[in-house]
């Protein structure tokens, strides 16, 4: 069984870069474009005894995946959501390789603003973010970052949104934010939309995208992600997106310097056939 991808870093952001970032200081930013190409193809075998293990994932190296794993990679390949949004049209799909430094810029403003630090910090948090969102691609498929383009009339699309969806222990950080979601579910985490098109309905489109991925991804039905407790407006639209408080932080968190959070789950209607639920049952008693 091929060795598991380790996570460089276990994000949320705001637990694990607040007290390292409190006392260190760093140069301006500098700009980022958008470089968009096809990934590179990849070369597959179910002959692995592994459930859905990645042996490699660099230019030239082989991918071995189970039939559980390669079934999963091509569902991911093949996921798009899009439509109309408000007069303009938002498309939502997994990452390709030439948007990783957008979206890592995207993170990094957007963790910056949650943790109230001046942008002198964005070089710093762009260095940790990509050396995290590195690891995480070598993941697929158990793991996978969905990013959104919105097109308003007469322009040109224009990144503006991310998500990371982890499916199985496997592609689960290994030390993740407390209160600590169950093993083996599905976890959404690090949605970010950038900040001058907030409040248009791209988060709720995002979060939908992400349900909806994982509704043919897995067997297990309850779906989990954190929300800090001071971030009222994040709350509301996951409430209204039917996820229900199930566990929150102490008190005693902030002596870690970090914020409160509320672990919250939903129940997604899973669209996958039979065969696949047998595989996933058989892939988490693997994994657990």
């Amino acid at each position: 069984m091929a060795a598991a991808v380790p996570s460089f870093l276990p994000l949320s952001l705001d637990s694990s870069l607040r007290p390292m970032l409190i006392s260190t200081s760093s140069s301006s930013s500098s700009s980022v474009l958008i470089n968009r190409y096809h990934s590179h193809s990849l070369s597959f075998s179910s002959t692995r005894p592994a459930a859905g293990a990645i042996e490699a994932s660099s230019p030239g190296r082989v991918v071995f995946l189970d039939d559980l794993g390669l079934y999963r990679l091509q569902t991911i390949d093949k996921y798009k959501r899009e439509g109309p949004l408000g007069g303009s049209w938002l498309e939502i799909r997994p990452m390709e390789d030439g948007e990783i430094d957008p979206i890592i810029q995207l993170l990094s403003e957007s963790f910056i603003e949650s943790m109230g630090l001046p942008p002198r910090y964005v070089p710093l948090l762009t260095f940790i973010v990509r050396q995290y969102v590195m690891g995480r691609r070598l993941l697929l498929p158990h793991a996978v970052m969905l990013v959104g383009f919105y097109r308003e009339d007469g322009k040109e699309p224009e990144l503006v949104c991310t998500a990371e969806i982890s499916f199985d222990t496997f592609g689960a950080n290994a030390a993740p934010p407390t209160p600590v979601p169950p093993k083996g579910f599905p976890y959404i985490c690090n949605m970010a939309v950038k900040k001058d098109l907030r409040r248009r309905g791209i988060g709720f489109q995002l979060l939908m995208a992400c349900e909806e991925l994982i509704s043919k991804m897995k067997t297990k039905q309850k779906v989990y992600l954190h929300c800090r407790v001071i971030d009222t407006g994040p709350l509301k639209l996951y409430k209204k997106a039917a996820y229900k408080i199930v566990k929150t932080d102490s008190r005693l968190v902030w002596l870690t310097l970090q914020r409160r959070k509320h672990l919250l789950e939903k129940e997604v209607h899973m669209e996958q056939d039979a065969t696949i639920a047998v595989l996933d049952n058989h892939v988490n008693q693997q994994l657990s």
